[in-house]
């Protein structure tokens, strides 16, 4: 199998690590495999790809979609790298409100899976970064939810202190606001 798979600390956020084929002329690797993802316990359906490049310190997110458009994303980087959270929103999950933070990079073959249920958002750590992202559900705008990246109830350790937000994330709710 060319992907190891590991369990992250939240149920369901999976660690995923292809094998990389280098040569002479660079490297090879499977993105996905629809098979081994099944085997792992991957087994929803990626319906929609998204693409995003930002500059060091752009910050997405905390982004999720709700009812039936909720989605499940498989992230990775193509190129520069990010520091990547998924917050546990589920409600009756022993784990509500937790948080679970890794650093994705170009150069070290990772995805991250992130399943319905979660709130998610990245920073990019480097100029010109490549970020990837499959959906298991199309975008919804009528279902998209947000929590405000800087909660305090959260206290999410962002490894930059300068961020730039869009003026849409900036307002979001914070997590007191959305569970009220």
């Amino acid at each position: 199998m060319p992907f190891t798979f590991t369990p992250g600390p939240l149920a369901g956020l999976v660690l995923i690590e292809p094998r990389r084929f280098p040569d002479g002329r660079g490297w090879f690797q499977e993105g996905y495999k629809r098979s081994d993802f099944v085997q792992a316990g991957i087994r929803e359906n990626f319906v929609q790809d998204n693409l995003s490049r930002s500059s060091k310190g752009t910050l997405r997110g905390l982004h999720f979609q709700k009812g039936a458009s909720a989605q499940g994303k498989l992230v990775s980087v193509l190129a520069g790298a990010v520091w990547d959270v998924a917050v546990d929103i589920r409600p009756d999950s022993p784990t509500k409100g937790q948080w679970f933070g890794v650093e994705l990079t170009a150069d070290l073959p990772r995805l991250f899976y992130i399943p319905p249920g979660f709130a998610h958002g990245f920073v990019a750590l480097q100029d010109d970064t490549l970020y990837n992202y499959k959906c298991t559900a199309e975008y919804h705008k009528a279902s998209e939810g947000g929590i405000v990246w800087n909660d305090l109830t959260l206290a999410i350790k962002w490894p930059l202190t300068e961020v730039q937000v869009s003026d849409k994330d900036g307002v979001l709710p914070t997590w007191k606001e959305f569970w009220s």
